[in-house]
């Protein structure tokens, strides 16, 4: 019997270098601050598309915040289940705890008398945790929105937001609040594209980034 075989590259470090040999080569990184071009990079790596560099937008060293967050202990604070699961732990310089309250009891019943998503009932439960944390938005508009409610109202606010929730309703006008209102450093990806692998990559790269310079 004759088994089929196909030639493709194999070697996973080949594959990252070549992967990314191609991004340098096809993207224009010349008006990226340094303590942005590595997520530059990872988030069209993310999406396979170095056009998606040119919706991202930052405040003011947002990167040189994340680091410092990240290297001082600072929390990751994430929407999503599948985000959380994207969060390379040994990546993160100071055992950084991750936490998603999207999974806990009291969010479903939360979200109906609040007339909201279990997603933004879940960012209720983030307020004793917020202060000079990294918070990463990668699924839910209303997570945003509610965040930034939040912050409105008094909340303590985060060190950075990392705001990439993805979709048709919300996602781009969420991040438009963010951009404008700018209440924290942030990053953010300006349309309807986002998602968790995107921010996962992005806080991954802030990880990374800290524990360089380490």
């Amino acid at each position: 019997m004759t088994i089929a075989s196909h030639d493709y590259i194999r070697d996973p470090d080949a594959i990252y270098a070549a992967s990314f040999a191609a991004i340098r080569e096809d993207a224009d990184l010349s008006g990226i601050p340094a303590d942005m071009q590595d997520v530059a990079l990872r988030v069209a790596h993310a999406i396979g598309d170095t056009a998606a560099i040119e919706d991202l937008v930052w405040s003011k060293n947002a990167g040189e915040a994340g680091c410092s967050a990240l290297a001082n202990g600072a929390p990751v604070i994430v929407d999503a289940r599948m985000l959380a699961d994207g969060v390379i732990r040994r990546a993160l310089p100071s055992d950084n705890r991750v936490i998603c309250t999207l999974g806990l009891g009291n969010v479903k019943g939360n979200a109906a008398r609040g007339e909201n998503t279990r997603s933004a009932a879940a960012v209720d439960l983030w307020e004793n945790f917020l202060e000079g944390a990294v918070v990463v938005i990668g699924n839910a508009p209303t997570a945003l929105f509610r965040l930034l409610e939040g912050i409105g109202n008094g909340w303590p606010r985060p060190a950075l937001i990392i705001g990439m929730p993805v979709g048709y309703v919300g996602a781009a006008e969420s991040k438009e609040v963010l951009i404008k209102t700018a209440p924290t450093p942030f990053i953010a990806l300006r349309g309807r594209r986002g998602g968790s692998a995107v921010a996962a990559a992005t806080i991954n790269a802030l990880a990374r980034s800290a524990t360089a310079q380490s």
